[in-house]
């Protein structure tokens, strides 16, 4: 075995660790990080095959051995990345039409407690005068910085903290319900409210910012996993519109994501559009996507967008809805859970010993009409609407 050889199967070698690891269902900070990277591993993959390409004289065994499962890893990680390619297949219908009273914008912002430069995200607010803003990391300097929002932001919930969990929503339209909970650790809020649109229907909104697997924050995704999944598991989605907002740390292909989407019957409005890769904003080669906006079934898509930097570690995602239940028919149907998941995920959520058992999902009684088949007609009626 000559140098060349020896240096590409290391290479090999190490560029399986990834996939191997994330088979497993470990949640040790180290192995579930691999489950971020999927977009730079893939590559990385694609150049040491051709290295074995170049390097190797394929008369020997072990040489097509070693392509071998570098070629098994590149397409376990393809499949992962997969559904958020261009090539998919739309998972939610874009909206024709236009009836503001039946729409919601939204921007989610993680914008860094250190990060003084408050005129970017204030610029960026009144360039595209959401109807709801979310903030991620914010402290009371933040809080203080953005009381210029407020003579248009009739709504707030202000959550000032300093230990990079801090939280605010601002919101045009009504807020009802509000509930500011502790579901896992006592030091990591969420809130959890009713947003009336201007029609008058009730939507059920959800905001988390859950703890990542990191070396200096939390040495497993236990936590995290279980913020997610509890959530999951308690929404209904069938009886109430809703939605799911924040910076979940966590990607939109984890297994504990993919799961948090069967469990609840939510809508990633991202796949067959890209990945909208929203961290880290300072380096443009180690970007994955971590901000989030999920939405039941009854919602179609009018905009998505990764946004301007606003000085933070995360680009904003700002994202435009309408609130249609005949998109029930129209949308692709979202996978359900098989009970080794169901009974994976309560484990998981029992492992994190949470503070509260249910996620707040009170509801004041869901408007939304029952589930109709349509005739043939109708649908193709629909299909005109809808694209």
């Amino acid at each position: 075995m000559n140098t060349g050889e020896i240096i590409v199967l290391f290479f090999s070698v190490l560029m399986c660790i990834p996939t191997l690891a994330s088979i497993t269902r470990f949640d040790q900070w180290w192995i579930r990080g691999f489950d971020f990277p999927r977009i730079q591993i893939s590559f990385l993959v694609i150049l040491v095959i051709v290295a074995s390409f170049i390097v190797y004289d394929l008369e020997k065994t072990w040489h097509w051995i070693a392509i071998g499962f570098l070629v098994l890893s590149l397409v376990y990680q393809l499949i992962k990345i997969y559904p958020y390619t261009w090539f998919s297949k739309k998972q939610v219908l874009k909206f024709k039409g236009t009836d503001p009273n039946a729409t919601i914008s939204i921007l989610v912002s993680n914008v860094l407690t250190p990060n003084k430069r408050y005129d970017r995200l204030i610029n960026l607010v009144n360039d595209r005068k959401p109807d709801l803003l979310l903030t991620l990391e914010s402290d009371k300097t933040w809080e203080k910085n953005l009381e210029v929002l407020e003579k248009d932001y009739e709504y707030t919930v202000k959550i000032p903290l300093d230990n990079l969990y801090g939280m605010h929503l601002y919101s045009k339209l009504k807020l009802e319900d509000i509930n500011v909970s502790y579901l896992v650790q006592e030091d990591i809020p969420s809130i959890h409210a009713y947003v009336i649109l201007r029609n008058g229907k009730k939507v059920k909104l959800h905001c988390l910012h859950p703890m990542p697997p990191s070396p200096t924050e939390s040495d497993t995704s236990t936590n995290r996993d279980a913020e997610l999944l509890m959530l999951g598991r308690d929404i209904d989605v069938q009886e109430q519109t809703t939605l799911v907002i924040g910076d979940l740390n966590d990607v939109a292909w984890s297994r504990t994501t993919k799961l948090f989407l069967k469990l609840s019957g939510m809508m990633d409005p991202r796949i067959g559009r890209g990945f909208f890769n929203t961290f880290h904003a300072n380096y443009s080669l180690l970007r994955w996507p971590l901000d989030h906006v999920f939405h039941s079934k009854d919602f179609t898509l009018l905009d998505i967008a990764r946004e301007r930097n606003i000085g933070s570690d995360h680009f904003p995602m700002y994202i435009k809805l309408n609130h249609e239940p005949t998109a029930e028919m129209v949308n692709e149907d979202t996978e359900s859970p098989d009970h080794e998941e169901e009974e994976w995920a309560e484990e998981k959520i029992q492992n994190a010993d949470p503070l509260q058992q249910k996620v707040p999902l009170s509801s004041p009684g869901s408007n939304r009409p029952k589930r109709r088949f349509l005739s043939i007609w109708r649908n193709a009626w629909l299909k005109q609407v809808f694209q």
